[in-house]
C-alpha cells in the first residue's frame, strides 16, 4: 500500500499555467493570488493594464510567476487573440477562471433591452467564450480545469438586478452542460458562487447605502461578510488535481447565507 499524498503535492499547481479574468482587484486578484502561490504560472487579465502591471508587480516581489495582459473579455475578437496568443507562448494552459459580470443596477420595467443584453454578454457569454476558446487547448492536453465565477445572486435575487440574477442562473446550467461534454477529454468544468466579500467592486453600494453592510452581516450565519482569500482557497481546489472527480458542480461560499431563512 502507498502513502497518501500529502496536501502539498495535492493543491501543488508547479509548471502549470493559468489564465484568471478580472484580476486587477477584488475576487479575481484574491484568485490569481492563490493560485500563484500554489506554484502557477499566472496570466492576469482584465481592461486596464497599469493596474494589471502593479498587480503583476507584487507577484514577483513575493518570488511569485506570471504575466499581465489587457483585453475585454467581453470582446470576442479581443479574446479569441488573446487566447491565441498565450497559447502559441506558451504551449499550454491548464487552468482558466473566467471572472467576468456586468452590472445595471435599474428596476425591471425601466431597464431597456440594449442594457439587458450588456449584462447577459458581460455576465453569462463573456464565460461561455472564454471556455470555448480554452476548452480546444486543454482537450489537446487530455488535461484541464475551467472556471466559472458565478454568484449567489443566481439563487438568491433583489431588485434592481434581474439581467444579473438571470445570466448567473443561466452560468450553472452552463456548467453541466459544458462538464458533460469535456469530462472524456479530462476537463472539468466547474463554479464557484461567492455570497458577499469585502472588495473594491462593492465599495460605492456600501458607501451609498451604509447600513447594507450590517444587514448583510446580519443575514449570514457567519455574521460578517467574506475576506476575499476565502474564496482563493475555493478556487485552488477546484484548479487542482484534487477536484479530478468534481465536475459540473457549483460551490458556494457564503457563510452559510444561502442555507438560512
Amino acid at each position: 500500500m502507498t502513502a497518501p499524498r500529502t496536501p502539498a503535492a495535492i493543491f501543488d499547481l508547479t509548471g502549470q499555467v493559468a489564465l484568471v479574468t478580472g484580476a486587477s482587484e477584488g475576487l479575481g486578484w484574491a484568485m490569481a493570488q492563490t493560485l500563484a502561490a500554489a506554484g502557477a504560472y499566472v496570466v492576469i487579465t482584465g481592461r486596464r493594464l497599469p493596474l494589471l502591471q502593479a498587480k503583476l508587480e507584487q507577484l514577483q516581489a513575493w518570488g511569485m510567476s506570471g504575466e499581465a495582459m489587457a483585453f475585454d473579455a467581453a470582446d470576442a475578437g479581443a479574446t479569441k487573440a488573446a487566447i491565441a496568443a498565450l497559447a502559441s507562448r506558451h504551449g499550454r494552459l491548464d487552468i482558466v477562471v473566467s471572472n467576468t459580470a456586468a452590472g445595471v443596477r435599474k428596476a425591471f420595467l425601466e431597464m431597456d433591452e440594449a442594457e439587458w443584453q450588456s449584462v447577459i454578454d458581460g455576465s453569462l457569454t463573456a464565460g461561455w467564450r472564454l471556455a470555448r476558446e480554452t476548452a480546444p487547448i486543454m482537450a489537446g492536453a487530455g488535461y484541464g480545469r475551467i472556471i466559472l465565477i458565478s454568484s449567489i445572486n443566481a439563487t438568491l435575487a433583489r431588485p434592481g438586478i434581474s439581467a444579473y440574477v438571470t445570466a448567473k442562473t443561466a452560468l450553472h446550467g452552463l456548467v453541466r452542460a459544458l462538464a458533460v461534454e469535456l469530462a472524456p477529454v479530462g476537463v472539468t468544468v466547474n463554479a464557484l458562487a461567492p455570497g458577499y466579500f469585502l472588495t473594491n467592486g462593492n465599495v460605492a453600494l456600501r458607501t451609498a447605502k451604509p447600513d447594507f453592510h450590517d444587514k448583510i452581516a446580519a443575514r449570514t450565519p457567519a455574521a460578517r461578510w467574506g475576506d476575499p482569500q476565502e474564496l482563493g482557497a475555493a478556487a485552488l481546489y477546484l484548479a487542482s488535481r484534487a477536484s479530478s472527480f468534481t465536475t459540473g458542480s457549483v460551490i458556494t461560499v457564503d457563510g452559510g447565507l444561502t442555507a438560512t431563512i
